[in-house]
């Protein structure tokens, strides 16, 4: 997910309970949904009937349990029935939990289907909202546990399973969801059943729908993957421009230097009810303040990153939810500095630094991993200082191995969950080096270093000579610093390579004249806040 104003909007925090405390069920692995929704103009209900195929992992489990918003103030659903093979089940459904009793004890690793049958408004999750014309839509975001507001599902990310959505809506809409599309029945009474299928497992959040009168493209392919674009009519052209030369782009890339695609079709979806953009594996929704008619490579690369990191490679809890939003920072940075250079790419870290240090002073207990329990996605420091970690990692053992350790990553999770030690553990044996000082002082120490410094010129020895104090609170933090010495008349510092990682230290180094100028980390690979003035 990327919210519409970064220099704002990142700020704020999404709710989420964390550290991740979501009680799983270990004795049963979903494998497959089917959505069947009804939708309407005449009011916001759905009817909705779940097909729900569960593996039992051990035998003998009594009953197991979906999370499905109850009925509360008008909102919630109500659930008329449960059957399993033609028969009635036993159930109960109260504050948020459908639990179905099972009639016999499975055996371990038998296959089950369940129909779950239930009606109601959702208070969240799928929305029903205007878009800029004035015209009725429905869009579901479910991110990041939402998708139990309208859904029968297990919300949460360590339970992965394909799907399918049989969408009924009234004829005028087009329906766009995950995967491939089945069919298109036009049912003779005004309605249209429409049926997608996902055919790759996902986390249940990015399972969505959008419903709409759209413009609908199939334009090209990009690494062999089928590209569309779905907008608003009145919008079609600045759909064009916006979407689909960022989309193919960005495919190309990540394909080039992570692997191969993990779904069968990428859509770029004008989405109504919503800024930024949202990752749905398969079909990308993109606020439709966005859809303005400049490409939008920042925005389009950092949810395509999703595709690959945080929907096929999935965080196995909300601690690590880094291993998506940071991921997708970063790649969407890197995707910047493949198509416009370099300097394009130090703007953005430059730029992203002071945001990150303002947001850890507010929060300064607070971690890019999550270790304890706190309200809130402190987004500067998930998406920022995780793509920072990223960018120092890259910086730490080299690009060709940081690519090598990315590409095994995702050829190892894919389709997968993983945590931030299967990560460390891919780029140790990538690199060939012991990163576990990096991995537990970036992500998880709170705050960043702070570093004071002077420098003087001693003309006698030659010599610049260069005092640094690390300020922050806590043990010094191991830095592989660069100092940039800069002498009259040369275009370019010479860079000096020094290993900090004391409270204060002293550095001299030869220098035939007296420079014009001495920077710390003049490459911009360090996420420090470097302060240094002439003695």
């Amino acid at each position: 997910m990327k919210p519409a104003n970064l220099t704002l909007a990142l700020l704020l925090c999404v709710p989420l309970a964390v550290a991740d405390n979501y009680p799983r069920q270990p004795s049963i692995d979903i494998q497959h949904y089917i959505f069947r929704v009804t939708l309407s103009d005449e009011n916001d209900e759905i009817a909705g009937e779940t097909t729900v195929s569960v593996r039992f992992v051990n035998g003998g489990v009594a009953s197991f349990w979906l999370d499905l918003a109850s009925a509360a103030n008008g909102k919630g659903m109500t659930v008329s029935e449960v059957t399993s093979a033609g028969a009635a089940a036993q159930f109960t459904h109260r504050n948020g939990r459908l639990t179905i009793s099972l009639s016999a004890a499975p055996k371990a690793g038998e296959l089950r289907e369940y129909a779950v049958k239930y009606r109601g408004i959702p208070a969240d999750g799928l929305k029903f909202p205007k878009n800029k014309f004035g015209d009725r839509t429905f869009f579901s975001v479910n991110w990041p546990d939402k998708a139990h507001e309208w859904l029968p599902t297990v919300d949460h990310p360590y339970d992965k399973a394909t799907s399918e959505f049989i969408v009924t809506a009234p004829a005028r809409y087009q329906v766009v969801a995950n995967g491939l599309l089945q069919e298109e029945l036009d049912l003779g009474d005004g309605r249209r059943r429409t049926h997608w299928k996902q055919s790759v497992p996902i986390a249940t959040w990015l399972n969505n729908i959008g419903v709409a009168e759209f413009a609908s493209r199939h334009y090209a392919q990009a690494a062999g993957v089928p590209l569309q674009s779905w907008t608003f009519p009145k919008d079609r052209e600045n759909g064009i421009l916006t979407l689909e030369e960022p989309l193919r782009q960005s495919v190309e890339f990540y394909a080039d230097h992570i692997g191969p695609y993990p779904y069968e079709k990428l859509a770029g979806v004008e989405a109504a009810g919503m800024g930024g953009g949202m990752e749905h594996a398969s079909e990308i929704f993109f606020g439709e303040r966005s859809i303005n008619g400049r490409p939008g490579l920042g925005l389009v690369s950092h949810e395509t990153a999703h595709q690959w990191f945080g929907d096929s490679v999935t965080e196995s809890d909300w601690d690590d939810v880094w291993l998506s939003e940071g991921f997708a920072t970063y790649f969407s940075s890197l995707t910047i500095e493949h198509y416009e250079g370099r300097d394009a790419l130090v703007r953005q870290m430059k730029a992203s630094r002071p945001r990150i240090f303002a947001t850890e002073k507010r929060m300064p207990d607070v971690p890019v991993v999550q270790t304890k329990p706190w309200a809130g996605i402190p987004n500067q420091i998930v998406y920022q200082k995780g793509g920072w970690s990223l960018h120092m990692l890259r910086g730490e053992v080299g690009s060709e191995k940081f690519w090598a350790g990315i590409r095994e990553y995702y050829r190892r999770y894919r389709d997968s969950s993983a945590t931030t030690a299967d990560f460390e553990k891919v780029m140790e044996e990538a690199s060939g080096e012991d990163l576990h000082w990096f991995f537990q002082q970036w992500l998880y120490r709170p705050g960043s270093p702070a570093v004071e410094g002077t420098w003087r010129y001693d003309a006698a020895a030659k010599k610049v000579q260069l005092d640094l104090t690390q300020t922050e609170p806590g043990e010094p933090y191991r830095l592989p610093l660069e100092v940039g010495i800069t002498v009259p008349g040369t275009p370019a510092p010479r860079v000096e390579k020094v290993r900090f990682d004391q409270k204060q230290q002293h550095f001299e180094f030869a220098a035939e004249q007296e420079p014009a100028e001495v920077e710390l980390d003049p490459n911009v690979w360090l996420l420090i806040d470097a302060k240094i003035v002439k003695k």
